[in-house]
C-alpha cells in the first residue's frame, strides 16, 4: 500500500508525473523493508474523528484505484478534487499527508476499513461512501470488471443491501432500463408502483436523512437524490407515449 500512498501524495503535490514518481519510490521502499513489519500492524476499531473518517474514505478509494493495478490520472484527479472541494486545500493536504504516514504502519484491508463505518456511521452515510467509490472508478469514463468486483466486496463489508447496491450501480453503469433499476423496480411496475418507489427512494436518499454534516457525504446524497428525480422523470415521459 505504501506505493499507492506515495502515488497519492505525489499527484496531490506535482500532478501525474509526481504520482508516477511516488509510486516508483514507494515500490522500492516496500521491497526494501519487505513484509516483516506486519507484526507491528494493529486492527483496532475506534470511534472515528472527522480526520479518521476522511482517511478511511481515502483508503477505500485507494483500494478501488489499485483494483486493476493501474495508476490512472483521471481517478487520482477525481479523488484530489473531491477532497479539496469538500474539505479545502489545506485540510486535504493534511489528510493526504496523514494517510501517507499511517499507511506505512497500519494494516489496510477492506474488512477493517469498512468495520469502522459499520460501527460508527448510519446506513445512509455508508450509501454515500459507496456512491463516492463508484465515482472514483468511473472517473476515467468506465468501470472495469476488476473495479466493479472490488466495489462489490466493499459494499458487502459495509453491509449495503443488494437492491441499494444495484440502484447506485445503475447511476454509473448504464444499461437497459436504468431508470427502473435506480428506483429498484422492474419495467412491469404499475404507475402506482412507480410513484410509490419514487417516494421511497427520494426519502431514502434525501440529504436530511444523513446523521452527519460531512460536506462530502451531503454532496453525495444530493447527487443521488437528483438521480432518483431524473429516473422518475424518464419513466414518466416514456409512459406518456
Amino acid at each position: 500500500m505504501l506505493k499507492w500512498a506515495s502515488a497519492f501524495i505525489g499527484y496531490f503535490k506535482f500532478g501525474f508525473p509526481g504520482a508516477l514518481s511516488g509510486y516508483f519510490i514507494g515500490s522500492i521502499i516496500e521491497q526494501f523493508f519487505g513484509r516483516g513489519s506486519k507484526r507491528y500492524f494493529q486492527t483496532r476499531v475506534e470511534t472515528p474523528q472527522p480526520a479518521d473518517f476522511q482517511i478511511n474514505l481515502l483508503s477505500l478509494a485507494a483500494t478501488v484505484i489499485k483494483a486493476d493495478g493501474l495508476v490512472k490520472s483521471e481517478e487520482l484527479q477525481f479523488v484530489r478534487n473531491f477532497f479539496i472541494t469538500n474539505y479545502g486545500s489545506q485540510n486535504a493536504s493534511s489528510i493526504f499527508e496523514t494517510f501517507n504516514a499511517q499507511i506505512k504502519k497500519e494494516a489496510q484491508n477492506i474488512l477493517n476499513l469498512s468495520q469502522v463505518f459499520v460501527s460508527q456511521t448510519q446506513y445512509e452515510t455508508r450509501l454515500q461512501v459507496l456512491h463516492f467509490l463508484f465515482g472514483v472508478a468511473n472517473a476515467d469514463g468506465s468501470i472495469s470488471q476488476l473495479e466493479l468486483n472490488k466495489i462489490d466486496q466493499i459494499a458487502a463489508a459495509l453491509r449495503i443491501r443488494f437492491s441499494d447496491f444495484e440502484s447506485i450501480k445503475a447511476m454509473f453503469v448504464k444499461s437497459s432500463n436504468n431508470a427502473y433499476k435506480i428506483l429498484e423496480i422492474t419495467i412491469s411496475a404499475t404507475d402506482a408502483d412507480v410513484k410509490k418507489a419514487y417516494r421511497s427512494m427520494a426519502k431514502k436518499y434525501h440529504p436530511d436523512k444523513l446523521q452527519t454534516k460531512d460536506p462530502a457525504m451531503v454532496k453525495g446524497a444530493k447527487e443521488k437524490f437528483q438521480e432518483v428525480q431524473k429516473a422518475y422523470e424518464i419513466i414518466q415521459k416514456e409512459r406518456e407515449h
